[in-house]
């Protein structure tokens, strides 16, 4: 099965973009609502979560694992790729390495958690890549609760949105990174606040891109992955709002079932 983990349900972005791409293959998906969000934790903390959710799923028949969470990618991905024996992907790389790819102006900014901003990985990544790119990080950390709480639409998030782009509207921006799995959800709004001159690149896309590459070219990893549709879909608190999003997401009827760690 191909493993993915979230510190919530936005991870389920990363799913339906798999479920687009790689549809013959079985996901089974963790979301750690009880503890969401990661974004204003410790790395301590973050690093044992990611363990906890890693080790979950290669308990459940995991063979590879996608860490649909920055903040978790940022902070703990490194530790997870020397503790596990297979593969393991992230959901940064990818992103910012089609940002530097389509970025006219070399003016990029990212959006995302005050723990994956604070981290600087984007900022390393693309320096690593292009020294001349200018690079503009924003911390948004109510996003992520305001999207849990499916207030997408609500004029307050329209607010709050749009006082944490202004910034980077200043910067003139030409390319925007969603920094978090749970951003292309308000990906119009995004698309709104910015206008339309601003390349948005989404890394739950570009994630499964980069997956659907390594499976093609590793036979031997993609016969040990199971192919059919009986997805599994695990929180470690599940709520009458998380079955409803969750629904309303991936636009099919699915069954969260509680995780058990024990």
């Amino acid at each position: 099965m191909i493993g993915i983990f979230d510190s919530g349900i936005g991870g389920l972005t990363v799913v339906k973009e798999v479920l687009k791409q790689l549809p013959e293959y079985q996901i089974i998906y963790f979301g750690d609502t009880a503890r969401t969000p990661y974004g204003n934790k410790s790395p301590k903390i973050i690093q044992q979560y990611a363990f906890k959710n890693t080790q979950f799923l290669i308990k459940k028949g995991a063979k590879l694992i996608i860490v649909a969470c920055n903040t978790a990618s940022a902070v703990a991905f490194n530790d997870l790729k020397s503790k596990y024996n297979l593969p393991i992907f992230e959901v940064i790389t990818p992103a910012v390495e089609k940002a530097v790819s389509i970025t006219k102006k070399k003016r990029v900014g990212v959006i995302g958690t005050r723990a994956t901003i604070e981290s600087g990985i984007y900022q390393n990544l693309i320096k690593k890549i292009n020294l001349k790119i200018d690079f503009f990080p924003q911390a948004c950390p109510l996003l992520v609760p305001l999207i849990e709480e499916n207030w997408m639409k609500k004029p307050e998030t329209k607010m709050i949105l749009k006082k944490y782009l202004y910034p980077l509207k200043l910067k003139q921006i030409d390319t925007l990174i969603l920094g978090c799995t749970h951003y292309p959800i308000i990906k119009d709004l995004i698309q709104i606040k910015m206008g339309k001159r601003v390349k948005l690149v989404d890394s739950a896309e570009e994630i499964v891109i980069k997956l659907k590459q390594f499976v093609e070219n590793n036979k031997g990893i993609e016969k040990g992955l199971a192919k059919n549709r009986d997805h599994q879909f695990y929180l470690s608190d599940i709520t009458s709002r998380a079955q409803e999003i969750g629904n309303k997401w991936l636009e099919t009827k699915i069954k969260f079932q509680l995780a058990n760690f024990e």
